[in-house]
């Protein structure tokens, strides 16, 4: 029988979790093509992924969550993709749930995680701060921008590859993508569990991924609407500092100047970079 539906997890040395998600993965869903992209592990990934008789796709390195979920992508059989991480946070019992307001007519519906989900208090701080920033950009509710539990189609998910990062910002990229290109997207609410193993994420390290990811979030939609603001103050900032000069000093000042010319460098960069994103989210008829 051809699957309905195929699920994709990434996974770098979570034979732990694995050991026990598969089991109940292959019980609750066996009208699903389930692919594990083990992403250059070092334990018994391989092992465990043999004994449950699930599809293997495996890096001969360790090439990043988003590369091992577009590469789990391009292997996928069907036209509904699930992508959920391995270590044991999303639960087999909520995918149903996804599909069915997939059903409904969207293109993309991500599992939101709840106050009580099991998450560090800097993460969710910073899951908090790029849904709210991301929600002002394309003007509608975004509950969860970096939830790696989603249902999508899988057409229109191929259809960004070639934009999605190689490393764990991918969730943010494919759901600012799909909003930006006029797809709909849904968010069910979802607890998740306390993760198996340690987190390959580290708060400095990825601090600074992390401010990126703000302005990525502004790029990747609508690029003056993040630029307009910072030029607008360091315009108003050169005339303030004008008028203080001019009724101090009587003079236009260099700094006065270096301000006026700096909030213009940076409008036009906005409104470059508004031309490209135009360009790069440009439909094509098939889709």
């Amino acid at each position: 029988m051809k699957p309905r539906f195929s699920i994709i997890i990434p996974a770098k040395n979570e034979s732990a979790s694995l050991a026990v998600l598969l089991p109940n993965l292959v019980k609750a869903h066996a009208d699903a093509e389930i692919i594990v992209v083990n992403d250059g592990s070092s334990d018994n990934t391989l092992d465990v992924c043999d004994m449950r008789g699930v599809s293997v796709i495996s890096n001969p390195y360790c090439m990043g969550n988003g590369a091992a979920i577009k590469r789990g992508a391009r292997a996928a059989n069907t036209n509904i993709l699930v992508m959920m991480d391995a270590d044991g946070q999303h639960q087999p019992k909520d995918i149903p749930r996804l599909l069915e307001k997939l059903d409904e007519g969207y293109d993309m519906v991500v599992g939101a995680r709840t106050k009580g989900s099991q998450a560090g208090i800097h993460r969710a701080v910073a899951n908090d701060v790029f849904s709210r920033l991301a929600s002002w950009m394309v003007g509608h509710t975004i509950a969860d921008l970096t939830s790696g539990f989603r249902v999508t189609k899988a057409d229109k998910f191929r259809h960004f590859l070639h934009l999605l990062p190689n490393g764990f910002s991918y969730p943010t990229t494919i759901t600012m993508s799909f909003f930006r290109s006029g797809y709909p997207v849904a968010y069910i609410p979802i607890v998740a569990q306390t993760r198996e193993g340690n987190s390959h994420i580290r708060l400095i390290r990825d601090g600074v991924r992390f401010l990126l990811i703000i302005f990525k979030i502004g790029t990747l939609y609508s690029p003056l609407k993040l630029f307009f603001p910072i030029s607008a103050s360091f315009f108003s900032f050169g005339l303030g500092y004008y008028l203080y000069t001019f009724l101090t000093e009587h003079r236009f000042t260099n700094m006065s100047a270096l301000l006026f010319i700096t909030g213009l460098l940076i409008f036009m960069m906005g409104l470059i970079s508004e031309q490209i994103t135009n360009l790069i989210y440009r439909n094509d008829s098939s889709n």
